[in-house]
């Protein structure tokens, strides 16, 4: 979409007329800092005048929308002026000068006169501005600012709303750039950005608009606290960068600050208007706002109006004016159309790679369609079988959604690996070996291809939903020796940073980056990949968008491909074809201006569909019938069963060149089938998809009374014996025994070992012990110490030496291990009562804050607040705690951590001696007497906040309840609004408990100045520059 001018329509119709008919007003507040509608006793706004004249010159839809903000003649006349002066340019001719002014037209052309507001002249860029250093601007990018500008000179707010990879974040450094060089506006602007972008952003700022001063708000609370007091307050900054979460902590101060630009980056976020972002940034004051994403609009109307009222909500105030007003004309869908293509025309920029990017090559996508592993079908039918139920439909419609995504977030887990379900993973002993490969069809896939492109010279990015995937892949990575990052949603800022800056660096030896879709699909460049493995799809299509333009984007020099893994013939198919669905709409909708009908969610049809999918299958399979047993030795020795000479290993035996031209095919296939979808037919096959059950190429109706549900259509596999521990069949696999070993022979009993922890202080004799009975048994099985890879010449490196001689010490250790005597039995029997086994962290971690709180010297206390333990334990606790303690790995930092909080408590102890000597000198009237030592000036500083009644009472109550005492800042806040002495004081009964622990550190800081003798001369301030102890009560 590109830059809008005046329609064409509006010249050749005549100018739009303002419809005068008056309704009640029923527009909600907002923080947007013009006003919602006009009352005739407001002076005139003529920014909002041309706000309303410039969106009438559009299209007269916005009539409907305008007519009820404007109330006042005077208003209605200046953009009946704006109008014509806007059509008299277009023809060419100048206004009509030949009838007299009315009193009021001379006003309103006066009041135009002498308003700074209004600018005509509109600056429009050609080619690179100068101020942008770090490189050129494409023409495209250009037309990008241009736009912007034209919003801003005409008080309109807009949508960047262009694809991935475009250079939006330059595209808005450069508009911020104009403002402050061409039109001397300095901000303050507040760009709220995710977590995982924000470096990236003032990087970006320092590299092409250097003259932008510019900071960061984030970090813990001292952080934020020197933040506040060097830019906030002072103004010194152009421009705040910050996050979600500092706008919800910080909010208090964010609301204080007059906002020239409020930029959100991923605004899709502010879809649903009541969520706590959407809400908290709307009552933040600003004169302009502006939104970036690269999916503007994934689902309905509604979520349109929430981002089109948090840019306009003097025009869009009601979500059920504007849902009216497009239902008017449902009977005419070209109507419709045309409507909604002429609402978004003037708000919203949208350009794709394909139309503007052309030296950068379009990436090319292939669904690689992977069938189950038989350990997979096993853990897909037991699924299944957990709720033979609800897979049939025998539920009812509350309970069965709920369970229903249950199942489907378990086989879509059945789908990845299925490691990912306790007890899967054969062992102990837990190995990292070929098993970890051939037991998932996607990951045997996945290694044919990683393979491939090592060969290629590629390197690959993978993106999975699961964190706990991730840690699959980690493994995989090492036992195949790949060298690689990773990061996910836990992953550290600095961490995060640094892995990016690896992978990117052009002597980077990383060929594998592994992240989660949602915390690595965000503003994070990663161009130095051409290959992204979506292993498993996101829900949300713009989602799996987001993480495959990570690497297609601008700065990429090579051909990317894009592999999606897909388990043939289960709910992976249905998942992928919901999100097809959902993204040929968001074409529709946005790129060609189609309108989509209100979206509910995923319905509890859908999921049945999604489920039973393929169920059929599953549980009609020569597999799920005939290897049962085989299932249960492969799940638990890790390697298939035998079988007659079968390929079980299924995808592990294809040919990846015949995998990959597979996939090319149905990919094609799938792409065409909803490329030439229109909106009615997407209806159409919603609707057909949602009221029949396509299961194996038939459609079933659907049962809809209990009587024909009771019949079950998915029949489950025929009822096994469960066996929690295959114990022959795991000895006989790990023993290289024949299957006609003595079925009356049973493996031994592997020994009851404890599980210690550190804090638990056992006797260190126990240790040695269970290692001796573990290392007998490990004899006693035949166990052997995994082998070490080896380098890819075959030769083993100086490090692979050291591991083979370490393990072959420890298999040494094995064989020549002894069991334990009767003397060394009784002895560990009677060791193990010997610790603090009823201890577990959490009391580990209370005893520590009672230590931290009461100190070491004041057992007496410390016993007494150790939540779930008697004193009596504590104190027996505490006597081994501290002569062991240094056993502890982490000693050094406890010991800190304990002396630390002593230190704490001194120098709380000090300033409370202090409060209480200035008490006892004016205890006849404290609240009169109290001296404070404001120095230079008094208590009639310039620039002082608190008056001097207010301080003598913060610090008479400090000194009454006791600084360390609980909550001391809230109690105080709570006397100063009861108190009758401020009974009109607003700003004292409006201060919060942080303002009041502010207050009190810096009058502490006074007083502690006084007492030194240091005669100081600190001018009063609010915040105050001298900080006491900010660890007491309160925080």
């Amino acid at each position: 979409m590109e830059t809008t001018k005046a329609a064409s329509e509006s010249s050749a119709a005549g100018t739009p007329e303002l419809p005068s008919d008056e309704v009640p007003e029923s527009i909600p507040p907002s923080g947007y800092s013009t006003p919602l509608s006009v009352e005739p006793s407001k002076p005139l706004d003529l920014m909002q005048a041309k706000r309303f004249a410039f969106l009438l010159s559009q299209t007269d839809v916005f009539a409907h929308f305008i007519k009820d903000l404007v109330k006042d003649d005077n208003l209605k006349a200046e953009i009946s002026r704006q109008l014509d002066s806007t059509a008299a340019k277009d023809n060419n001719v100048g206004p009509s000068r030949r009838h007299r002014k009315t009193e009021k037209e001379e006003d309103a052309e006066l009041m135009r006169e002498e308003s700074p507001e209004i600018v005509d002249a509109q600056q429009t860029f050609t080619q690179s501005p100068q101020y942008v250093t770090g490189g050129t601007m494409r023409d495209y990018q250009l037309r990008g600012l241009n736009w912007m500008i034209s919003l801003y000179e005409n008080g309109i707010n807009g949508i960047l709303a262009d694809e991935m990879g475009l250079g939006k974040t330059l595209q808005v450094i450069s508009f911020i750039g104009y403002l402050k060089l061409f039109r001397g506006v300095h901000g303050p602007h507040l760009v709220v950005v995710p977590k995982s972008t924000l470096h990236n952003w003032k990087s970006e700022f320092n590299r092409w608009v250097p003259d932008i001063n510019v900071f960061l708000l984030h970090g813990d609370k001292t952080a934020r606290a020197a933040l506040f007091d060097e830019y906030l307050r002072t103004g010194a900054f152009d421009c705040c960068i910050t996050t979600y979460e500092m706008c919800l902590i910080c909010k208090s101060e964010l609301r204080k600050i007059n906002w020239e630009y409020i930029i959100v980056d991923e605004a899709h976020r502010l879809k649903n208007e009541n969520s706590m972002l959407s809400k908290l940034v709307r009552m933040f004051l600003s004169n302009h706002r502006l939104l970036i994403t690269g999916t503007p609009l994934q689902n309905n109307l509604h979520e349109l109006w929430a981002l089109l009222n948090f840019l306009l909500p003097d025009v869009f105030g009601s979500s059920e004016v504007f849902d009216e007003w497009f239902q008017k004309g449902e009977g005419d869908q070209e109507q419709m159309v045309q409507q909604l293509h002429k609402v978004l025309q003037p708000f919203l920029l949208r350009r794709v790679k394909s139309d503007v990017e052309h030296t950068l090559l379009p990436k090319k996508e292939v669904n690689l369609y992977i069938g189950l592993t038989p350990m997979q079908r096993t853990w897909y039918r037991r699924i299944l079988e957990r709720d033979i139920a609800a897979i049939n439909g025998a539920i009812g419609k509350k309970e069965g959604k709920t369970r229903l995504l249950n199942i489907v977030m378990q086989l879509r887990k059945c789908c990845n690996h299925p490691y990912l379900f306790d007890g899967a993973e054969p062992g102990p002993p837990y190995t990292t070996d070929e098993h970890l490969v051939y037991n998932s069809g996607k990951l045997a896939v996945l290694d044919k291809l990683l393979s491939k492109s090592k060969e290629n010279g590629s390197r690959v990015l993978i993106f999975s939903q699961m964190s706990r995937m991730l840690d699959i892949l980690e493994d995989y990575c090492m036992f195949r020796e790949y060298k690689y990052c990773r990061l996910d949603g836990s992953t550290d800022h600095n961490d995060r940073v640094e892995s990016i800056n690896d992978f990117n660096s052009p002597d980077s030896d990383k060929f594998i980056f592994l992240l989660t879709t949602r915390a690595g699909g965000l503003g994070i460049t990663l161009t130095a990949a051409d290959t992204v493995c979506i292993y498993d799809s996101d829900w949300n299509p713009q989602a799996d968008l987001q993480a495959m333009d990570r690497a297609h984007r601008i700065g990429q020099t090579k051909q990317v491909y894009v592999y999606r893994f897909i388990s043939e013939d289960t709910v992976e198919e249905k998942v992928l074809e919901r999100a097809m669905q959902k993204l040929r709409l968001d074409q529709l909708v946005i790129q060609q201006g189609r309108l989509a009908q209100p979206s509910k969610g995923t319905t509890r049809e859908e999921l049945l569909d999604m489920v039973q999918f393929g169920a059929e299958g599953i549980f009609n399979s020569a597999d799920a019938r005939n290897s049962t047993a085989n299932s249960r030795a492969e799940s638990k020795a890790g390697t298939p069963a035998p079988s007659d000479g079968g390929d079980e290993m299924g995808a592990a035996s294809l040919d990846i060149d015949d995998i990959l031209r597979r996939g090319e095919s149905r990919t094609q296939e799938l792409q065409s089938k909803y490329a030439d979808m229109g909106l009615d037919d997407l209806n159409r096959f919603a609707n057909e998809s949602t009221s029949t059950t396509q299961w194996e190429g038939e459609d079933y109706a659907r049962k809809r009374r209990a009587a024909e549900i009771a019949q079950l259509w998915i029949q489950p596999a025929k009822r096994e014996r469960k066996v929690n521990y295959a114990v022959d069949d795991y000895y006989r696999e790990a023993l290289r025994q024949s299957t006609k070993t003595n079925t009356t022979q049973r493996a031994p009993r592997p020994p009851k070992q404890m599980h210690i922890q550190d804090f638990q202080f056992y006797p260190p004799r126990l240790h040695d012990l269970l290692e001796k009975e573990l290392l007998s048994y490990r004899r006693l099985i035949g166990y052997k110490v995994p082998k070490t890879g080896h380098s890819e010449n075959g030769n083993e490196s100086s490090s692979d030496s050291m591991s083979e001689e370490a393990r072959q010490a420890e298999q040494t250790r094995i064989d020549n291990a002894e069991p334990l005597t009767e003397d060394e039995a009784k002895e560990k029997e009677d060791l193990s009562s010997q610790g603090f086994g009823s201890w577990n962290r959490r009391d580990f971690y209370g005893f520590m804050r009672a230590l931290e709180n009461h100190g070491r010297s004041n057992m007496a206390l410390v016993k007494h607040d150790v939540e779930g333990k008697t004193p009596t334990e504590v104190e027996a606790y505490a006597k081994v705690f501290f002569k062991r303690y240094k056993e502890l790995p982490e000693a050094d930092r406890l010991s800190a951590q304990i002396a630390k909080g002593e230190q704490k408590r001194a120098r709380r102890n000090e300033i409370q001696q202090l409060l209480e000597t200035k008490l006892e000198e004016c205890k006849h009237d404290p609240m009169r007497q109290f001296n404070i030592p404001y120095g230079t000036g008094g208590s009639t500083a310039k620039g002082r906040v608190y008056t001097e009644d207010e301080d003598r009472f913060i610090l008479v109550h400090l000194a009454r309840l006791g600084i360390g005492s609980d909550d001391v800042y809230d109690k105080i806040r709570q006397e100063l609004r009861l108190s009758p002495l401020f009974r009109f004081d607003w700003f004292i009964k409006s201060r919060n408990t942080q303002e009041i622990q502010r207050r009190c550190q810096t009058l502490i800081g006074l007083l502690q100045k006084e007492a030194a003798g240091q005669g100081s001369k600190l001018g009063r301030s609010g915040s105050g520059s001298t900080k006491a102890d900010d660890s007491g009560a309160g925080e």
